[in-house]
Parts: structure tokens; sequence; C-alpha cells
């Protein structure tokens, strides 16, 4: 149990480091969120406490496999990886809010050749690594139902600002890859 404790707060912990690290400097912050980065904390509250009250009160097991937990420890991990090599590839221009500085350009290699919101589905992969390891249908419906949505919607305001400041360029980008999963969506 030790280890679950230890890699779920260390997830957790990384992304409150990350909100709190990489803010936009206040000399170029516009509130472009439209309250989608509340949101998102509220929805991702919601659902762990929800998870975990599910997974203690309300047994409905994903798989019988007796590693699905340790499965899901490995998925948190592997969406941990994505996001933060995310996060390193735009590095300067990766701000927790939405903002675009005067340096931004649309990144187009690495990872964002193939999907343009890689550290949103690095996010979305942790948390459902997250239902796994608690091996809980709930909880995974909770995940999906809850935390999901939040960030499809904020993906929503991020595409309007960037079509409203780079035109026709991200419009062409939009056409060329997908939001999350590679040739799917």
């Amino acid at each position: 149990m030790i280890t679950f404790i230890v890699i779920w707060v260390l997830w957790f912990l990384s992304e409150i480091m990350l909100n709190r690290l990489r803010r936009a400097n206040y000399s170029i912050q516009r509130d472009h969120d439209r309250g989608t980065m509340r949101l998102i904390w509220l929805a991702i509250t919601l659902a762990i406490v929800l998870s975990i009250l599910a997974a203690n009160y309300l047994p409905a097991r994903i798989l019988a496999w007796p590693y699905t937990g340790y499965a899901g420890l490995a998925i948190i991990l592997a969406g941990m990886a994505v996001r933060f090599l995310a996060v390193w590839s735009l590095g300067s221009r990766f701000t927790v809010n939405l903002t675009i500085s005067e340096e931004h350009r649309i990144k187009t290699n690495g990872m964002y050749r193939w999907i343009r919101h890689p550290s949103y589905l690095g996010s979305i992969i942790s948390f459902i690594g997250f239902s796994l390891s608690l091996n809980n249908a709930i909880s995974l419906a909770v995940i999906l139902l809850v935390v999901v949505p939040s960030f499809l919607y904020r993906i929503r305001i991020e595409e309007r600002l960037l079509i409203n400041e780079f035109g026709t360029e991200y419009r062409e980008y939009m056409r060329k890859t997908r939001r999350l999963i590679p040739w799917i969506y």
C-alpha cells in the first residue's frame, strides 16, 4: 500500500508544483482562462474524493487480475512522463494559465507533430491510471464523467485563443493534427 500512496502523492504534488512554478508572468498575463483552471481543480478534487470513496464503499472491480492496481500506478507514471515531456518541450512558453506571449509560436514538432495537447493527454492518462490503481469501475466512470469533460472544455477555450492569435496558421495546424489521440481525436 505504501507504493500506492507514494506514487499518488508524488503525482498530486507534481501537479501542485507545476501549477505554482509555471504561471505566466503578470506583465503578459491576461484573463483568457474563463475560469477553466478553477473548473479543472474543482473537477480533480471532486473526482479524487469520489473515486476514493467509491473504491472504499462501492466495490466494483475493473479486473480480477491481482496486478491491476500496479498496472494503474505504471499508467499514472506514464501519464506524468507524457505531461512533463510536453511541458519540457514547450519550455518557457508553457504556462498553466492561458496566455500568449510575444515570443509564442505554434509548436509543430515532437509530440506536437501528432497531437495538439499532449500535456492534457498526459493528465488524462494519469487519471485513468489512478482509477485503475484503485481497481474500481465506479472510480473510472467518475474520472471519465468529471475530469475528462473539464479538460475538453479547457481545450476548446485554449483553441479559440490560439485561433484568435494565430488565425490561418493555427487552423492549418489543426487540420494536420488531432487534439488528444493521434489519427483519431
